[in-house]
């Protein structure tokens, strides 16, 4: 059976949301330049999409491998900057291709995350990322503050793209564990469903802790800003024991 992120993030994806978010990501890896000695360091981004991060860490002199299962954000990211990208691989974030203590940071950014139907598999996602760590290494969970999607939810829009008229729906799952969102393309009859788990902070840390992840610090937005239950984000810093 196809799961809803092997439809989605293809085509269509990148037609709705040509420049997603680049303010954000230069915001973040700002951020995370600051707690992080990046200059010569060895960076997986997982599930790195178009490579809107990845193309950052690299300009600040990191050696990047971006990794990710969408062939089409992959290409665009293979074609962002010419000659000056990173290494790119295609593949499941449940099972990575890499030699243990491979990287001296993985980065997981802008809710790439928390996609399937049960935990096991979430906390196999975190087990190979912590495996593909070096002792003393970072990993940095950029990640939706439940909280706060719970209080700010907006069930339905409508919205332009173009030429593209675009229905949205938002629910809720009825066992409080998931946010499902509905995207409509009226002018075509086509329909996508993107379910996001809903992990609190703490749910998050309990999945780091598991694997001898600690986390040492807390953000609530790309700027730095404390981590509260009102916060926009939830961004993690853990290192490796």
């Amino acid at each position: 059976m196809t799961e809803w992120f092997e439809q989605w993030f293809g085509e269509e994806y990148l037609h709705l949301y040509p420049h997603r978010d680049d303010e954000d990501a230069a915001n973040l890896t700002a951020l995370i330049s600051r707690h992080v000695s990046l200059d010569g360091c060895r960076i997986l981004d997982l599930a790195c999409g178009p490579g809107r991060h990845a193309t950052h860490f690299y300009a600040r002199g990191a050696d990047v491998v971006g990794f990710d299962l969408s062939m089409p954000l992959l290409s665009l990211a293979k074609h962002r900057n010419g000659a000056a990208r990173p290494v790119l691989v295609r593949g499941d974030m449940r099972r990575l291709p890499f030699r243990d203590r491979a990287f001296d940071v993985v980065v997981n950014l802008f809710t790439s995350f928390g996609y399937f139907a049960d935990d096991e598999q979430h906390a196999v996602v975190v087990q190979r990322a912590a495996a593909a760590l070096r002792p003393g290494g970072c990993f940095v969970l950029d990640y939706l503050n439940a909280s706060t999607v719970r209080t700010s939810l907006v069930p339905c829009e409508e919205t332009r793209v173009g030429e593209r008229l675009v229905s949205v729906k938002r629910r809720i799952t009825d066992d409080d564990r998931y946010v499902v969102k509905e995207i409509h393309l009226a002018d075509q009859g086509r329909s996508f469903v993107e379910r996001v788990r809903l992990f609190t902070p703490g749910d998050l840390e309990h999945l780091l802790a598991a694997t001898g992840l600690v986390v040492h610090h807390r953000f609530g937005d790309y700027g730095g800003g404390e981590l509260t239950v009102s916060s926009p984000r939830a961004i993690l810093f853990a290192v490796k024991t």
